[in-house]
Protein backbone atom coordinates (compact mmCIF):
# COMPACT_ATOMS: atom_id res chain seq x y z
CA UNK A 1 0.00 0.00 0.00
CA UNK A 2 1.55 3.32 -0.97
CA UNK A 3 1.26 6.16 1.44
CA UNK A 4 0.59 10.12 0.89
CA UNK A 5 3.35 11.96 0.83
CA UNK A 6 3.48 14.47 3.38
CA UNK A 7 2.44 17.62 1.24
CA UNK A 8 -0.57 16.47 -0.32
CA UNK A 9 -2.25 14.70 3.01
CA UNK A 10 -1.78 18.43 4.88
CA UNK A 11 -3.27 19.75 1.42
CA UNK A 12 -5.81 17.20 1.94
CA UNK A 13 -6.76 18.23 5.87
CA UNK A 14 -6.54 21.13 4.62
CA UNK A 15 -9.50 21.13 2.17
CA UNK A 16 -11.35 18.73 4.11
CA UNK A 17 -11.49 21.01 7.31
CA UNK A 18 -11.97 24.36 5.09
CA UNK A 19 -15.37 22.37 3.31
CA UNK A 20 -16.61 21.59 6.49
CA UNK A 21 -15.80 25.24 8.30
CA UNK A 22 -19.37 25.98 6.99
CA UNK A 23 -21.04 24.14 8.84
CA UNK A 24 -23.28 25.26 11.44
CA UNK A 25 -23.13 23.81 15.17
CA UNK A 26 -26.80 23.43 16.39
CA UNK A 27 -28.30 24.76 19.90
CA UNK A 28 -29.63 20.90 21.11
CA UNK A 29 -31.05 22.89 24.27
CA UNK A 30 -32.48 25.56 22.08
CA UNK A 31 -33.87 23.58 18.79
CA UNK A 32 -37.23 21.67 18.67
CA UNK A 33 -38.67 19.30 16.36
CA UNK A 34 -42.57 18.82 17.05
CA UNK A 35 -45.58 17.17 15.72
CA UNK A 36 -48.64 18.08 15.91
CA UNK A 37 -51.86 16.06 14.63
CA UNK A 38 -55.21 15.30 15.43
CA UNK A 39 -56.89 12.36 17.54
CA UNK A 40 -60.69 12.15 17.61
CA UNK A 41 -60.65 16.05 15.90
CA UNK A 42 -58.30 17.35 18.64
CA UNK A 43 -54.62 18.91 17.95
CA UNK A 44 -52.34 16.99 20.02
CA UNK A 45 -48.89 18.46 20.36
CA UNK A 46 -46.16 16.19 20.79
CA UNK A 47 -41.84 16.58 20.90
CA UNK A 48 -38.76 14.49 19.93
CA UNK A 49 -36.72 15.45 22.76
CA UNK A 50 -33.16 14.21 21.05
CA UNK A 51 -31.93 15.04 17.59
CA UNK A 52 -28.91 15.79 15.51
CA UNK A 53 -28.86 18.73 12.83
CA UNK A 54 -26.11 18.99 10.54
CA UNK A 55 -26.48 22.54 8.52
CA UNK A 56 -24.17 23.87 5.99
CA UNK A 57 -25.80 27.07 5.27
CA UNK A 58 -24.18 30.45 4.18
CA UNK A 59 -26.53 33.20 3.88
CA UNK A 60 -24.46 34.62 0.76
CA UNK A 61 -24.74 31.49 -1.01
CA UNK A 62 -28.46 29.86 -0.29
CA UNK A 63 -28.41 27.42 -3.25
CA UNK A 64 -25.42 25.87 -1.88
CA UNK A 65 -26.93 24.64 1.31
CA UNK A 66 -27.24 21.34 2.21
CA UNK A 67 -29.14 20.30 5.51
CA UNK A 68 -29.72 16.95 7.06
CA UNK A 69 -31.21 15.62 10.40
CA UNK A 70 -31.41 13.05 12.57
CA UNK A 71 -34.19 12.02 15.05
CA UNK A 72 -34.33 9.56 17.97
CA UNK A 73 -37.71 7.74 17.61
CA UNK A 74 -37.55 6.66 21.08
CA UNK A 75 -37.68 9.95 22.37
CA UNK A 76 -40.85 10.90 21.07
CA UNK A 77 -42.75 12.87 23.69
CA UNK A 78 -46.46 12.80 23.90
CA UNK A 79 -46.66 14.13 27.99
CA UNK A 80 -47.31 10.84 29.11
CA UNK A 81 -44.98 7.58 29.80
CA UNK A 82 -47.54 5.18 28.63
CA UNK A 83 -48.55 6.75 25.50
CA UNK A 84 -44.52 7.43 25.00
CA UNK A 85 -44.09 3.88 25.41
CA UNK A 86 -47.21 2.90 22.94
CA UNK A 87 -46.10 4.84 20.19
CA UNK A 88 -43.03 2.89 20.31
CA UNK A 89 -44.49 -0.39 19.20
CA UNK A 90 -44.96 -2.19 15.85
CA UNK A 91 -48.01 -0.51 15.18
CA UNK A 92 -46.45 3.17 15.09
CA UNK A 93 -43.09 3.73 15.19
CA UNK A 94 -41.53 0.38 15.62
CA UNK A 95 -38.75 1.62 17.52
CA UNK A 96 -37.00 -1.37 18.08
CA UNK A 97 -36.56 -1.89 14.05
CA UNK A 98 -36.51 1.73 12.62
CA UNK A 99 -34.91 3.87 16.00
CA UNK A 100 -34.26 6.76 13.22
CA UNK A 101 -36.16 9.15 11.51
CA UNK A 102 -34.36 11.13 8.88
CA UNK A 103 -34.65 14.23 6.45
CA UNK A 104 -32.02 14.79 3.70
CA UNK A 105 -31.77 17.57 1.83
CA UNK A 106 -31.25 17.07 -2.13
CA UNK A 107 -31.72 21.06 -2.95
CA UNK A 108 -32.10 24.24 -1.11
CA UNK A 109 -33.36 27.20 -3.18
CA UNK A 110 -33.88 30.78 -2.29
CA UNK A 111 -37.73 32.11 -2.36
CA UNK A 112 -36.86 35.62 -1.31
CA UNK A 113 -35.46 37.20 1.80
CA UNK A 114 -35.17 35.17 5.00
CA UNK A 115 -36.94 32.37 2.79
CA UNK A 116 -35.98 28.64 1.31
CA UNK A 117 -37.72 26.02 -0.68
CA UNK A 118 -36.47 22.95 0.95
CA UNK A 119 -36.25 19.61 -1.49
CA UNK A 120 -35.15 16.51 0.17
CA UNK A 121 -35.78 12.99 1.59
CA UNK A 122 -37.64 11.91 4.41
CA UNK A 123 -37.35 8.54 6.34
CA UNK A 124 -39.60 7.38 8.91
CA UNK A 125 -40.03 3.59 9.95
CA UNK A 126 -37.85 2.71 6.90
CA UNK A 127 -40.36 4.28 4.22
CA UNK A 128 -38.75 7.29 1.94
CA UNK A 129 -40.78 9.53 0.54
CA UNK A 130 -39.53 12.99 -1.43
CA UNK A 131 -40.23 16.29 0.24
CA UNK A 132 -40.74 19.72 -0.10
CA UNK A 133 -41.63 22.36 2.32
CA UNK A 134 -40.86 26.37 3.04
CA UNK A 135 -38.31 27.20 5.33
CA UNK A 136 -37.63 31.15 6.97
CA UNK A 137 -34.27 31.47 8.23
CA UNK A 138 -33.06 35.21 10.70
CA UNK A 139 -30.08 35.96 12.35
CA UNK A 140 -30.91 36.65 15.85
CA UNK A 141 -27.85 37.53 18.10
CA UNK A 142 -25.06 36.15 15.72
CA UNK A 143 -27.18 32.78 15.43
CA UNK A 144 -29.02 31.19 12.30
CA UNK A 145 -32.80 30.59 12.89
CA UNK A 146 -34.24 28.04 10.49
CA UNK A 147 -38.26 27.41 10.83
CA UNK A 148 -40.54 25.59 9.03
CA UNK A 149 -43.29 23.06 8.73
CA UNK A 150 -43.85 20.25 6.83
CA UNK A 151 -46.98 18.58 6.61
CA UNK A 152 -46.76 14.25 6.23
CA UNK A 153 -49.18 11.80 5.68
CA UNK A 154 -48.60 9.03 8.49
CA UNK A 155 -50.32 6.40 6.55
CA UNK A 156 -46.86 7.06 3.99
CA UNK A 157 -44.34 6.04 6.52
CA UNK A 158 -47.17 2.92 8.25
CA UNK A 159 -47.26 4.93 11.15
CA UNK A 160 -50.32 3.15 12.64
CA UNK A 161 -50.68 -0.29 11.24
CA UNK A 162 -53.55 -2.57 11.83
CA UNK A 163 -56.72 -1.02 13.77
CA UNK A 164 -54.80 2.47 13.51
CA UNK A 165 -55.05 2.66 9.75
CA UNK A 166 -58.32 4.15 10.31
CA UNK A 167 -58.43 7.72 10.38
CA UNK A 168 -61.35 8.43 12.45
CA UNK A 169 -59.57 8.05 15.49
CA UNK A 170 -55.96 9.58 14.52
CA UNK A 171 -55.91 12.07 11.83
CA UNK A 172 -53.63 11.13 8.43
CA UNK A 173 -52.13 14.66 8.51
CA UNK A 174 -49.09 15.64 10.59
CA UNK A 175 -47.49 18.48 10.84
CA UNK A 176 -43.75 18.55 11.83
CA UNK A 177 -42.53 21.75 13.12
CA UNK A 178 -38.97 22.73 13.85
CA UNK A 179 -37.46 25.81 15.04
CA UNK A 180 -33.35 25.14 14.96
CA UNK A 181 -30.98 27.46 16.53
CA UNK A 182 -27.26 27.16 15.04
CA UNK A 183 -24.05 29.01 14.82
Amino acid sequence: MKTLPKLALVTLLGVTLAASAAALKTDPAKSTVTATFKQMNVPVDAKFKQFTAAIDYDAAKPDAAKASVEINIASFDLGDPEYNKEVTKKEWFNAAQFPKATFVSSAIKSAGAGKLNVTGKLTIKGKTADVTFPLTVKTEGGKQVFEGALPIKRLTYNIGEGEWKDTSMVADEVTIKFHVIAQ
